[in-house]
């Protein structure tokens, strides 16, 4: 509909062969050896593999999400590695038809093996859905404005960091007060790190940390895709050009 304004009032096992990985310390080479045999364990035991991408991410509800999978296996990062023990290309795809979840493996991707049924794993991932405070390069769900004065919920202390994220404050009697009424951010704009900042202050949330069910593979073979490649990968650029400071996931393989 229209735009919201929001007022603030203070108050197959074809080849089972070892993977030779070259040029890395010895160390990293026996880890990936254990992931490309963890990997090839997995996608015989579990009779589907869904990939995923995920929306404002955050570590700490990955593995929320981890706990209540408890009876499935989750693996997030290391796209090379699971190419590797998955099959890049037809030729050397480890079961029938996985050499196409390897393709769609591109940025921040993640694979699912479980035993649960298709609709199932749709359903759930679909509706879990967990608020979190927005960050910069996030576009603002909501035109946030504070209306002039007193502003109360923050201790005297703090006068001097909302002047820094711009807010026109001074102390009145020891007590924050805000001399003009403040504009936030405007709905459908994205938020600078000041914003980002004063927001969570506020204790406003605008992201939404959320799996998106991109395609799934089946152990008889069958491969489909519920996300065009197109419409991820512009996804993809998107997430890119809002990327600022995020925490560090990158080396996270297994959950």
């Amino acid at each position: 509909t229209g735009s919201r304004l929001r007022i603030i009032r203070m108050p197959k096992s074809k080849r089972d062969k070892k993977i030779s990985l070259t040029r890395t310390k010895k160390k990293d080479l026996s880890f990936k050896q254990k992931l490309i045999e963890d990997l090839r364990t997995s996608a015989n035991s579990y009779s589907r593999i869904f990939i995923f991408s995920v929306e404002n991410m955050r570590n700490n509800k990955l593995k929320d999400v981890r706990q209540s999978w408890k009876h499935s296996r989750f693996f997030f990062g290391k796209n090379k590695v699971v190419a590797l023990a998955l099959g890049r290309n037809e030729s050397e795809e480890y079961r029938d038809n996985l050499h196409k979840i390897c393709k769609r493996m591109d940025g921040q991707c993640g694979l699912l093996f479980t035993n649960e049924d298709k609709s199932y794993v749709l359903n759930w991932f679909d509706e879990y859905r967990e608020p979190d405070f927005a960050r910069a390069g996030n576009v603002a769900t909501d035109t946030v404005v504070l209306r002039e004065g007193l502003l109360d919920q923050f201790p005297h202390s703090m006068e001097p960091q909302l002047r820094q994220l711009g807010l026109a404050t001074t102390l009145k009697k020891g007590l924050v007060t805000l001399l003009k009424d403040h504009t936030v951010c405007t709905q459908g704009e994205a938020l600078t790190p000041d914003q980002a900042r004063l927001l969570k202050l506020l204790g406003h949330q605008m992201a939404q940390f959320h799996i998106v069910i991109q395609a799934m593979w089946s152990e008889d073979g069958f491969y489909e895709e519920f996300v065009s490649q197109e419409t991820s990968k512009a996804s993809k650029i998107v997430t890119k050009k809002k990327k600022t400071v995020h925490e560090h996931h990158e080396e996270e393989m297994e959950l």
